[in-house]
């Protein structure tokens, strides 16, 4: 017996609302599943509906976009094991700074290596060493530590290679690396600017120092961290550098040339392929494959358009620049990053769409604690060094510099650009 195509239709509708379920609440209930899992699952789903064939799953999925992600989680990988980024931030904790100056440092640092490397990688490796170095200053951690986390999110979205979803958008809109730099460079640097001044001289800044019987914690985490190499940092950071180099000036795929990086740092007498591969994250691509097959489906289903079509028929044009803006900050934080933008994408075309979604959609993430993995990062690291920073404590600087950062958006890409 055929399956009748309408059953078909509401059984990847089905599908497709608790997948997005899912995203909204990090897993599903009374099951051991993550995003990525319940991406994965979703696409199984699909698939065993016979909505699509394994074919055509396959095809669903950018792969541009996989191999793009994958080849910066080797070169991260690379420079993490070499204790590249230990090395770096021990270096910045031990600058003879008072504290505004140790903000602006540590603010310009984060955002500029979140900006070629990962937002996460930056703050998994950083997290553990400002901690300690604000404890024994007998320094507030707090407004160092949420503000590491703000300036990561701020800083990753210069590039078209700082986060997941900006690579995202770089592939499906072809944009190019050096025209997305400039537009969205100078509303970056402003961002990271108010981001300083708020830290300075905002409410939180009135009592920044500890009181005297406060412990500092011990230092497993710094003894675990990776003895600094100077070699495999190097290599890394030629790459890295040759990479962007390949991006601004040439017109060849970005996707190959990062893969053609990462073979050439696999080429390792010193760090086994097994260590390098381990420390991917392969929870992210799957949930990226995972969704592409997903929304793909749900697409072929025609109701995505009809949806977007009644929208247009009610004057809201989501490729406008104001509902656009408004759909990316609110699913953003209603389904994280990378889920919003996938389902925007579809519906978007051009340099200016493209850049509006890549910067609202990261900076977003610094209004609440759960907008970001990196927030999530910084917070559970710090728990481990003795610090803690709850919801309110976030919100206190997340929700001020992210309504500051996003109105520079909006002036900058309304009247700027």
């Amino acid at each position: 017996m055929i399956p009748d195509h309408d059953a078909l239709d509401w059984g990847v509708v089905a599908i497709f609302v608790t997948v997005y379920l899912g995203m909204i609440l990090g897993g599903l209930p009374r099951l051991k599943l993550d995003r990525a899992g319940v991406a994965l699952l979703g696409a199984i789903g699909v698939i065993g509906l016979g909505e699509m064939s394994s074919a055509q799953a396959a095809s669903a999925v950018d792969l541009p976009t996989i191999l793009l992600l994958f080849s910066f989680m080797v070169l991260s990988a690379q420079l993490g094991m070499s204790g590249f980024y230990v090395a770096v931030t021990q270096w910045l904790v031990a600058l003879p700074l008072r504290r505004n100056g140790l903000l602006a440092a540590l603010i310009a640092v984060a955002a500029a290596l979140s900006a070629v490397f990962s937002n996460d990688i930056v703050c998994l490796a950083m997290t553990p060493v400002v901690a300690r170095l604000c404890l024994q200053r007998r320094l507030d951690p707090v407004p160092f530590l949420v503000g590491l986390a703000c300036a990561a999110n701020i800083g990753s979205a210069a590039t078209l290679i700082g986060n997941p979803q900006n690579m995202l958008i770089g592939s499906v809109l072809q944009l190019p690396f050096g025209a997305y730099v400039r537009q969205a460079l100078p509303p970056v640097l402003l961002s990271l600017a108010v981001l300083w001044a708020w830290l300075v001289w905002g409410p939180q800044a009135r009592s920044h120092l500890l009181p005297t019987d406060v412990p500092v914690p011990g230092d497993v985490e710094l003894r675990a961290a990776p003895a600094y190499d100077a070699w495999q940092t190097g290599k890394g950071l030629v790459v890295a550098a040759a990479l962007l180099l390949v991006f601004l000036f040439t017109d060849w795929p970005r996707e190959v040339a990062a893969l053609v990086g990462a073979g050439v740092l696999l080429l390792s007498r010193r760090f086994h392929s097994s260590r390098v591969m381990g420390l991917v994250d392969w929870n992210v691509l799957v949930l990226f494959m995972g969704l592409f097959v997903v929304n793909h489906a749900f697409e072929s289903t025609g109701l995505a358009a009809q949806a977007v079509a009644w929208l247009g028929a009610q004057g809201v044009h989501l490729a406008d620049p104001g509902p656009l803006f408004v759909a990316g900050v609110g699913l953003s934080n209603l389904l994280s990053n990378v889920p919003a933008v996938m389902l925007l994408l579809p519906h978007l075309q051009g340099m200016q769409a493209g850049v509006t979604l890549a910067l609202v959609s990261t900076l977003a993430g610094n209004l609440l604690l759960v907008g970001s993995i990196a927030n999530l990062i910084v917070v559970d690291l710090a728990q481990r060094s003795g610090v803690t920073i709850d919801w309110r404590a976030h919100a206190r600087i997340g929700i001020p510099v992210t309504l500051a950062t996003l109105g520079i958006v909006w002036f900058w890409l309304r009247w700027g650009v």
